[in-house]
């Protein structure tokens, strides 16, 4: 997957998590969200998700780094 292509995802998915409060802002409110402890709830799946992708963006960089090493010796 190309730099361009991973960059337009997680723009997307940026977008998206940008938008989530708005789409919760409608309807009952429940208990997470009277005591605020939703936003706390949002910020570690972020944190957890942002750290996947980190992870995988890194271990793509090695793999296309190792792959030329191969590439280069043959």
């Amino acid at each position: 997957m190309k730099f361009s292509e991973m960059r337009r995802i997680l723009l997307f998915i940026l977008f998206l998590a940008i938008s989530l409060p708005a789409a919760f802002a409608g309807g009952n409110r429940d208990f997470m969200r009277e005591t605020g402890k939703i936003n706390v709830v949002v910020a570690v799946i972020l944190v957890i998700f942002l750290g996947i992708v980190w992870y995988l963006v890194r271990l793509e960089r090695k793999l296309t780094k190792l792959e030329h090493q191969i590439k280069d010796d043959q």
